[in-house]
């Protein structure tokens, strides 16, 4: 067995996905369940469409549950970091390499809920190699290509949403 590592949640967040994670597994199972015995008893299930598309779903969900329930089970919950200039989870940071600028929250996805903004995990080559590091730093880190990427923090800001 493999230990997870755990990740940094806003204590809006982890609110958030406890509350998905209670409807997914009380009132989304009980919905699937009957999904499938309506789709059971419409006959055989071979050639039965319903029955194979609720079954489907029901994979999705149950998927979707352990996920949620792993990333709880193993999240670190902070508070919104401050503005210091200092990179950290809950951050969006912007940064410039090859001689562009590129601007990302460092953290889960689930803190962005459903934005548009792209996220690195702290546990990235990147960000691991910026965690801890002040706007104005330039720092390196080795790309999953083996070469050397150098990154100049440009600004770091807590994420709100």
């Amino acid at each position: 067995m493999t230990e997870t590592a755990a990740s940094f949640l806003t204590q809006e967040a982890y609110d958030r996905l406890k509350a998905e994670l209670q409807q997914l597994s009380g009132e989304g199972r009980i919905e699937i369940a009957h999904k499938i015995e309506e789709a059971r008893e419409e006959g055989d299930l071979k050639e039965n469409g319903g029955y194979h598309a609720a079954r489907e779903e029901q994979g999705k969900m149950e998927a979707r549950i352990r996920q949620l329930q792993d990333l709880l089970h193993n999240a670190v919950i902070g508070e919104t970091p401050p503005d210091d200039g200092i990179v950290e989870p809950g951050m969006v940071v912007t940064v410039e390499m090859f001689g562009d600028q590129e601007t990302f929250l460092l953290g889960n996805r689930e803190i962005a809920d459903d934005t548009d903004l792209q996220v690195f995990s702290e546990k990235s080559a990147m960000g691991a190699a910026i965690n801890g590091k002040s706007v104005g730093e330039t720092t390196s880190y080795e790309a999953p290509n083996g070469k050397t990427v150098e990154v100049r923090i440009l600004s770091a800001k807590p994420y709100t949403r």
